[in-house]
């Protein structure tokens, strides 16, 4: 890790001196998640107006940024997202925000590598500890690469956020140009809404695959966390976790005793994320917890450390997957509705895991505009990313059954995915690969 030096000490100074450093053209980095600032934002907010050109890198958004709200067309202040949150996404289809394709794990390496200096970096911290260092909090992520790139270095102190433990989990102050104070607001807190029947189905036939020992990575959504709740009744034990966000069903496993981290070989006894977003429950287990290891987003998601554990599973969800077997993850033809983040670094690295598994989930149908659709498909919806790749893909998952796609053969693999599709289109489906030439005529 490259330490960076402040040209001179900090200076504490209000938000509005912050803002009023922004000049048209500039590039700014609000960081990501629970760390993009709120103060500096307000503040800049208010000279919207008078600038132009104006770039800001963030990620997830978590709340509405009032620049954004501030410049509805867009006129001033061009908006990039590494990852769509919900605010994001209806940005995105109003023409606001843009998205830049990243694997999250790799992030670092593009700060470092590829994207030019970064004007001014302003990320919101827990206050300076004893040791002078500003905690990032539950987003340790690339924040650290940032700064190194970084001309001028503001943190914006916010009492309301748990202190975390780890690894290049904060900035010294002498690394800082500026310290701002914040709202003191309470970290923005995540729904976790109870898992449904299909939820629980797809939950269900995954438990069973999974050992005592086994160290989980668990994605976001509704189906990875009804694992985390069956797991709980299964009472699968002396579990590890690996993962990129930590999540109130990975909370609820850790009270309950089931992860102990003894059998990783990596970090061992640590629960292991990059960054965390739920309840006030996750935020209160973490703070000051060093059972709790938040870690860089290259150690967390790069395939080459995610397999030093063995048992590696990974557990994600898709929203379309075609009869090769590729997945659909992000996007909607060509609306960006999230982003690639880890699914493929973890697929990749839970599979190079010495007795390592990979399980994509998905529900057999969706409904929109009162139609019932099937999220298995003949071939992609036009435009749609595909987020991994059918040579990476091992087991898929909906509330029909499970298959291992790995080894087998496009017809074997379109019959796999067909016999696990909703009944009412199995036959559609069927015929389609048929007249497609994927299921050859005669093959049994």
């Amino acid at each position: 890790m490259i330490k960076r030096e402040a040209a001179a000490p900090a200076r504490r100074i209000t938000a509005e001196a912050a803002a009023a450093m922004v000049e048209p053209g500039m590039w700014l980095d609000y960081g990501a998640i629970v760390n993009q600032p709120d103060a500096f934002d307000a503040a800049l907010a208010k000279r919207v107006g008078e600038l132009s050109g104006i770039k800001v890198r963030s990620c997830l958004t978590v709340r509405p940024r009032a620049i954004v709200e501030a410049d509805p067309e867009g006129a001033h202040v061009h908006w990039v997202s590494l990852h769509f949150s919900g605010y994001d996404r209806k940005k995105h289809d109003s023409g606001v925000s843009h998205y830049m394709p990243v694997n999250l794990g790799e992030i670092p390496d593009y700060y470092r590598r590829f994207i030019d200096p970064v004007d001014i970096v302003v990320i919101k911290t827990c206050p300076m500890d004893e040791n002078g260092y500003f905690n990032f909090s539950c987003g340790t992520l690339w924040h650290h690469a940032v700064i190194e790139r970084a001309r001028c270095v503001i943190v914006e102190e916010c009492e309301g956020l748990p202190y975390v433990m780890g690894a290049e989990t904060g900035v010294h102050v002498s690394e800082v140009d500026y310290i701002i104070p914040g709202d003191g607001r309470a970290a923005p807190e995540l729904p976790n809404p109870p898992p449904c029947d299909v939820d629980r189905a797809v939950a269900r036939q995954i438990c069973a695959e999974i050992d005592d020992g086994a160290c989980l990575q668990i994605g976001i959504g509704g189906m990875p966390n009804a694992v985390c709740g069956l797991i709980a009744e299964a009472g699968i034990k002396d579990l590890g976790i690996h993962t990129e966000m930590l999540t109130d069903g990975i909370v609820e496993l850790y009270k309950a005793g089931l992860i102990t981290g003894a059998r990783k070989q990596i970090d061992v006894g640590k629960i292991v994320a990059t960054f965390g977003l739920g309840s006030k429950i996750l935020y209160d287990a973490i703070d000051r917890n060093a059972d709790f290891d938040f870690q860089p987003v290259d150690h967390t998601n790069l395939p080459h450390r995610i397999m030093l554990n063995d048992n590696a599973v990974a557990i994600n969800n898709t929203t379309q997957i075609d009869l090769q077997g590729q997945a659909a993850s992000e996007s909607d033809g060509h609306r960006q509705i999230s982003g690639t983040g880890g699914q493929l670094q973890f697929v990749r690295g839970s599979y190079a895991s010495k007795g390592g598994k990979s399980f994509m989930c998905l529900s057999s149908v969706y409904e929109r505009n009162g139609v019932r659709k099937s999220r298995i498909v003949p071939r992609m919806t036009p435009g749609n990313t595909v987020t991994t790749p059918r040579t990476d893909m091992m087991y898929v998952v909906t509330e029909y059954g499970m298959v291992n796609l790995k080894g087998k053969s496009v017809p074997e693999r379109a019959r796999a995915l067909i016999s696990i599709a909703h009944p009412d289109f199995r036959e559609e489906l069927e015929r389609e690969a048929y007249e497609a030439r994927m299921i050859p005529r005669g093959f049994f």
